[in-house]
């Protein structure tokens, strides 16, 4: 006995219900039409999108999703499909999955394990039904069985579904992105097939959510073990296979690979999907950048490409007093390598009338640290005020490391709609910058993305600047030169400065602020695995003192175990040492 099955690896938008419900309808045709599958298999809640959040507290939306789901039941027909929506009774609520067929819905299954810890906040809005059994459905002759994402990481729903007869385990997930967990959940879907000699076919969402992005990665798993490589993440795309019920092993038939799950590449693409998805969800047309000719801006400025295209993305010089020649030269070469336009916006005359405007109040003292930080608040604003005059979003460039220790302007670099690089430590960004450099010629030197300026409707053209591009034939340059990940970072604010004038070396920050953050080690254990004391004293002072900057930042694509926001929630005000 032969099932085929499809899996619909595609985006549904959070609160987009009446979209995602004619979505669902015409990827039902197609699966049955084009793709001849006998069972096709949607994302975690797809009616509401994920996480849907305090819309799961609005009756009408809870309302909407129902009846959006019973018009899906009518028109299906001459194939089965599994659709996951928050299913209302009364006043609970559940994470449900509902089996439609033949124009009604066959059966309901009830997510039974839910996640509240990282991200997740499940318990906050979902209930378990205490009566759910398994869920097991009849297709095409084979015993088909379903749990629900967080279901799978434990032993019991995958053993209850094959001692109620199933052959092949569904399991539709909206797991968002995190480095290095491929690897754990291959492990964990070996585990479970052991266990109970199950086939498994795990669906994952893809697409952008604010902070999270769902990476697709779906994956196939034999009944005798063998785990398939995993669908191209961060893409939309059908996956097709068929399954025979007497060996449980699948056959893929349409089925993009992943060809490149380094950590580097992985971590790029998520990050140009997020930046991509936050842009185009929320109505931005365009992206504007300040380019000061280091690092963090040069990844960010090469990844907004990768997103949006080159022409939509702007590069805004924004030289001081204190702008070396270099600076300026470097961040000309990162936007002629990738063919964005460039403007240029001195800081001089509006940091001069702000200190004219103090020199009253500021009589008798020394400069010091206030005068670096209004600098970067003139950035700030005209950044932001470029963005208000020609339409777009602003684009921080701040990294892990510089929020983690505050090494950021709060209403000065920090402004802006969204931090691509904001879950990355600067080690990190300097790895990435390397990849994105070695990356194969077809995709490296500032490639266009398949998003140019023509194809965004209503969009608005950025007024003034000198238009940078070369031309294909030329041979073009590295994307993010090696004179800028070879130079000294500094926020140059004042006469030579770098950042290690105020922090200690980055691998060494980075190496601290990792236990710390991410892994939430204590000061002794840190002190204890060889690190200077008074260093790691002096940066977890910091990182604890900084916490209200990290509140008022803006979100940004989430890469790590612990990134700051709602995975990393600490209070700004606690007498916690």
């Amino acid at each position: 006995m032969t099932l085929r099955i499809a899996l619909a690896q595609f985006d549904f938008p959070v609160g987009a219900v009446a979209r995602n419900e004619a979505r669902i309808a015409e990827l039902i045709a197609q699966a049955r039409d084009v793709h001849r599958a006998d069972l096709v298999l949607f994302p975690e809640l797809t009616l509401s999108g994920y996480p849907p959040e305090d819309l799961l507290l609005r009756p009408s939306f809870l309302a909407e999703c129902a009846q959006a789901l019973q018009r899906l039941a009518a028109q299906t027909q001459g194939i089965t499909a599994v659709v996951g929506w928050p299913e209302a009774a009364g006043a609970i609520v559940y994470n449900a999955a509902s089996v439609l067929r033949d124009g009604r819905v066959v059966a309901t299954c009830r997510k039974r394990e839910l996640p509240n810890y990282a991200v997740f906040d499940e318990r906050r809005y979902f209930e378990v039904d205490p009566d759910a059994g398994a869920c097991v459905v009849e297709v095409a002759g084979v015993q088909v069985g379903l749990v629900i994402c967080e279901d799978l990481w434990f032993a019991e729903p995958a053993a209850a579904t094959a001692r109620a007869g199933a052959q092949l385990l569904l399991v539709p997930n909206a797991s968002p992105f995190e480095r290095d967990k491929h690897a754990q959940r291959d492990a964990l879907l070996a585990a479970r097939v052991a266990e109970t000699g199950l086939a498994v076919a795990y669906l994952n969402l893809v697409g952008g959510q604010d902070a999270l992005v769902f990476d697709g990665a779906s994956v196939l798993a034999d009944g005798d073990g063998h785990v398939h490589p995993a669908a191209r993440a961060c893409e939309e795309h059908w996956l097709v296979a068929d399954f025979d019920a007497a060996t449980r092993r699948f056959t893929p038939l349409l089925w993009p690979a992943e060809e490149d799950e380094g950590r580097d590449a992985l971590a790029w693409r998520a990050i140009v999907r997020g930046t991509r998805d936050y842009c185009v969800k929320n109505g931005f047309r365009q992206a504007w950048i300040g380019l000061s000719g280091g690092i963090d801006s040069a990844v960010v400025l090469a990844l907004a490409v990768d997103a949006l295209g080159a022409d939509n993305v702007t590069g805004v010089r924004l030289p001081s007093r204190y702008t070396t020649d270099l600076s300026n030269d470097l961040a000309e070469e990162q936007a002629r390598a990738l063919g964005v336009r460039l403007l240029t916006v001195p800081i001089e005359a509006p940091f001069a009338g702000f200190m004219d405007a103090l020199a009253p109040a500021f009589a008798g003292r020394a400069a010091d640290v206030t005068e670096e930080n209004l600098q970067s608040r003139c950035r700030g604003t005209l950044m932001m005020a470029l963005a208000n005059k020609f339409g777009g979003l602003v684009l921080t460039t701040g990294n892990k490391s510089e929020y983690a220790v505050g090494y950021a302007t709060i209403y000065g670099d920090m402004c802006g709609g969204y931090a691509p690089i904001k879950d990355l430590y600067k080690t990190e960004v300097y790895a990435l910058a390397k990849w994105r450099n070695g990356r194969d010629s077809d995709c490296a030197g500032g490639r266009r993305s398949e998003h140019s300026r023509s194809e965004w409707p209503e969009g608005r053209a950025a007024g003034g600047g000198e238009s940078l591009g070369i031309g294909d034939s030329e041979r073009r340059p590295l994307p993010i030169p090696n004179a800028v990940i070879e130079r000294a970072p500094s926020a140059e604010l004042r006469e030579n400065q770098t950042d290690q004038d105020s922090l200690p070396p980055y691998e060494v920050l980075d190496a601290i602020l990792l236990r710390y953050v991410d892994q939430e080690q204590s000061r002794e254990d840190i002190v204890g695995a060889g690190f200077d004391a008074a260093t790691v004293d002096r940066v977890l002072q910091l990182v604890r003192v900084n916490e209200w900057k990290r509140h008022q930042a803006a979100p940004g694509p989430k890469v790590s175990r612990r990134a700051f926001g709602r995975e990393r929630r600490y209070p700004i005000t606690s007498g916690w040492r």
